[in-house]
């Protein structure tokens, strides 16, 4: 049961907790069972550092000093996700890491956005990455989906889904129907979830400027769901959009991982979806929705 006083900030209680402790527990032993390093990295980033993720930078936490009339330490905030102070981690021990490095981390995140059911201010957020210094090996690309779904077949969560995107085939597609905004159309097309089609074609059209034409193709290519890799291919041939970066995603090496035997006898496919998510994988509970990225 979670108990708490102050809205999105959860507390729980100790026979809760001891269930959370060992799924906690779990995940770290498949990561190192894999090899990766554990990390944590601090709390609190730049703001200039927070704001480079575009639209989530809104919902950061600014830290400050309750005895601070400059408020110099405004330029500090909480992190909302793993992803950001990684990359920076990264950049700031270049010389001391190996590659490709492969890390796991688990660490609270901090999120202003409005409490709901499933969604809270702050929470424990795992990740695991594997980062190349030049260019990363292709297995990399199997063999996470596969460490994702040992993590979670060891959790007693019931079925779940993954979900395979790549940039390619979003960006190709965009610009084989002649859009210019890539990042604004992507991120819109994420909230597809959040606020439905016709919100998201709305704002395609009205904050984005796509024509009509422009914001149906590009929401039915989101709400495509494919049995296998060439189905997938398949029903993106059949929109008659050319680029090349489109056919370099949709029908190169990237649904590598559908194809992989392993993958799908530890994962139910209820279908892969073409989803417009930037990161390549996301996971659903067919029971209790959304669960991982």
């Amino acid at each position: 049961m979670i108990l708490s006083s102050l809205s999105g900030f959860p507390e729980l209680l100790p026979a809760d907790r001891i269930t959370e402790l060992h799924i906690l527990d779990s995940l770290r032993q498949t990561f190192e069972l894999h090899g990766f390093a554990s990390l944590e990295t601090r709390a609190v980033e730049t703001l200039e550092t927070l704001g480079k993720k575009g639209e989530t930078s809104k919902e950061v936490y600014a830290l400050s000093r309750v005895n601070d009339p400059d408020q110099k330490q405004r330029e500090l905030g909480l992190h909302f996700d793993l992803t950001v102070p990684f990359a920076r981690y990264v950049t700031d021990n270049t010389g001391q890491l190996t590659f490709p490095f492969k890390r796991y981390q688990i660490q609270k995140v901090w999120r202003g956005e409005r409490p709901q059911e499933g969604r809270f201010r702050e929470f424990t957020q795992a990740d695991i990455d594997v980062v190349g210094a030049d260019s990363l090996p292709f297995h990399y690309e199997v063999e996470l989906p596969l460490i994702m779904a040992e993590a979670f077949a060891n959790l007693p969560i019931g079925q779940v889904r993954i979900q395979v995107n790549n940039r390619k085939v979003c960006q190709g597609f965009y610009e084989g129907l002649g859009i210019d905004d890539i990042t604004a159309t992507l991120r819109t097309i994420d909230k597809l979830d959040k606020i439905g089609v016709e919100a998201v074609t709305k704002t395609l059209v009205d904050d984005v400027g796509h024509s009509i034409d422009q914001a149906e193709a590009a929401v039915q290519l989101a709400g495509i769901v494919a049995n296998d890799a060439q189905d997938l291919t398949d029903q993106v041939r059949r929109f008659d959009i050319t680029h090349p970066l489109l056919d370099e995603g949709a029908i190169g090496t990237w649904p590598a991982p559908l194809r992989c035997r392993q993958c799908q006898s530890r994962c139910h496919h209820g279908g892969i979806k073409n989803c417009s998510r930037i990161g390549l994988l996301h996971g659903e509970c067919l029971r209790d929705g959304p669960v991982w990225s």
